[in-house]
């Protein structure tokens, strides 16, 4: 259940147009629902900015097709991420043109009503209000960068993409300096030693959510090396997920855009405001007029 189906049911109640019986009766499994396998959470995008997240490794085929049905039933829309291409097929064999899959981000979302998506991939990336930068190393790290992409968009929030942009040649990265400044959170995807996130962390003044993959040889013991790499950042602002989890960063990064961009909307609001420190806006006296001399009344002398 999200907001905006709750505040529909409370308004269909008021008008009449739903019984208070069958209104009690969706609000009654409203919290969760227990299914065969699982507890599903249906209170969770009342909470938090998304409704439960499928985590499909480690579950059956059925058992992903079994929760995002009752998390599409509740809700209208679902996720899932680490999802197998079995899995993605059964995904895509139940809910048919609602459900979109990213093979490369190993994710599937299903949404029964349309949302505005970002960018595709490679496309130049352009900031602005709200808007999360993913940035990825190398093109060995695209499938977390990808995760990390699709879940902002997921969020009903704007994502833009620098790929294959690591620090073996920074020239690349410097091509898009204007765009990290611009954006309102930056994910930066890197394995092998996880340079990059310092350096992107030292050329914008926005929150960079780090993530290191087990991207590398030998030494890099499967993204331990970037991920104390990135520990150690000296850049300030740089904050650092687990091994691999581009659901965590974009997670993350999309909560950052969302405050950003509802901070910027109270402050624009305060600007339109007529009243100051609830007294009502006066026009200032006209010039020569003397300090303190009431002004006369219409139609009287």
């Amino acid at each position: 259940m999200d907001p905006t189906r709750l505040r529909r049911l409370l308004e269909d109640v008021r008008r009449g147009r739903a019984g208070i019986a069958e209104a009690l009766e969706v609000l009654k499994r409203l919290p969760y629902e227990t299914t065969g396998s699982a507890t599903v959470d249906h209170h969770r995008a009342l909470r938090q900015p998304l409704p439960e997240v499928i985590l499909c490794q480690g579950k059956t085929t059925a058992q992903c097709v079994e929760i995002a049905r009752a998390i599409v039933r509740r809700s209208g829309r679902v996720m899932a991420t680490r999802a197998a291409v079995e899995q993605a097929r059964a995904l895509l064999a139940e809910f048919g043109a609602a459900a979109r899959w990213n093979e490369a981000a190993r994710t599937l979302v299903v949404e029964t009503r349309r949302r505005a998506r970002g960018p595709a991939a490679g496309a130049r990336p352009a900031g602005g209000g709200g808007t999360v930068l993913v940035v990825s190393a190398g093109t060995s790290d695209l499938p977390v960068a990808e995760e990390a992409a699709e879940t902002v968009g997921f969020m009903g929030l704007p994502v833009a993409r620098a790929y294959d942009v690591g620090v073996a040649g920074i020239h690349r990265l410097l091509a898009h300096v204007d765009a990290l400044r611009r954006a309102s959170a930056v994910v930066v995807v890197a394995g092998m030693e996880g340079a990059l996130a310092s350096v992107v962390g030292g050329l914008t003044d926005r929150p960079v959510v780090a993530v290191p993959t087990s991207m590398g040889y030998g030494a890099s013991f499967g993204g331990i090396a970037p991920l104390l790499a990135m520990l150690n950042s000296c850049a300030a602002g740089v904050t650092v997920v687990n091994i691999d989890n581009g659901f965590g960063a974009g997670y993350a990064a999309g909560v950052i855009a969302r405050q950003s961009r509802a901070a910027r909307g109270a402050r624009a609001g305060r600007k339109g405001s007529p009243r100051v420190s609830g007294r009502r806006r006066t026009a200032p006296p006209p010039r020569g007029a003397a300090p303190g001399r009431a002004r006369r009344p219409k139609g009287r002398r």
